[in-house]
């Protein structure tokens, strides 16, 4: 199992997340297992637009290097640009769990690296999966009050 964040705040950005999950769904070696309410959250240490936010759960065959270059298409195929860190953005996803592998490449870190710090990751990631926990952190759960002052509202 793979957890996957999904995020945007450029354009319809509720249709760019709806769209992410069909297209994580027809993702050959991807099947979509589940899909968590959406929500609206304030940027964190950003600007913009309010983000659209959800986590996926997926059964996957790829490799976490594979699924990581399908997620990027996926954000390509949505017009995702990088001109500078927490830029707004058309969609963004995010490897949070492959497994309980930990991953530190070049290009990779599972579990990601601050999804603790983050309502809008461990909102939707515990309404998937209320007692699941994080490889070298322990249970998702025990974070959950130290995001409870961002602003999230599900949808």
């Amino acid at each position: 199992m793979a957890y996957i964040g999904i995020g945007a705040n450029l354009g319809d950005a509720r249709a760019n997340v709806l769209d992410a999950l069909e297209r994580l769904q027809r993702q050959p070696g991807c099947t979509l297992m589940a899909a968590s309410g959406l929500y609206r959250t304030a940027p964190i240490d950003s600007s913009g637009d309010d983000y659209i936010n959800a986590v996926a759960r997926i059964a996957t065959t790829l490799d976490a290097e594979a699924l990581l270059q399908a997620l990027q298409a996926i954000e390509q195929a949505h017009g995702r640009e990088r001109p500078y860190r927490n830029a707004p953005r058309t969609l963004d996803l995010d490897l949070l769990l492959y497994g309980d592998a930990t991953i530190n490449s070049a290009t990779l870190t599972v579990p990601h690296p601050r999804m603790t710090e983050r309502a809008f990751v461990l909102v939707p990631l515990l309404e998937l999966a209320p007692s699941i926990h994080i490889p070298g952190h322990g249970a998702a759960s025990q974070y959950a009050a130290g995001v409870a002052d961002q602003g999230i509202s599900p949808l």
